[in-house]
């Protein structure tokens, strides 16, 4: 008997990505008196809006790879040739 080869949807991490994701924005939008104090110190604090952005480029963007991978649209495999 032939074995599909279905890829299983990565909701589990989706949900995950996105609970952390949005945990994220709440705390930056509910605490930003803290935020914006804190990264106003300068010095070595002048790294954390950098490393801020990052953290959320990292967990939003694997969130919404894995939103577009459950919803089924994947990028194209192989390149159309062109004649």
């Amino acid at each position: 008997m032939a074995h599909s080869s279905t890829k299983k949807k990565p909701v589990g991490a989706m949900i995950v990505m996105g609970i952390i994701s949005l945990a994220l924005y709440a705390t930056l939008l509910l605490k930003q008196d803290v935020v914006n104090s804190t990264f106003a110190q300068g010095g070595l604090y002048a790294l954390l809006p950098i490393i801020t952005a990052f953290v959320f480029s990292y967990f939003h963007g694997t969130f919404t790879g894995h939103f577009w991978t459950v919803l089924g649209v994947e990028a194209a495999k192989k390149k159309m040739e062109v004649k």
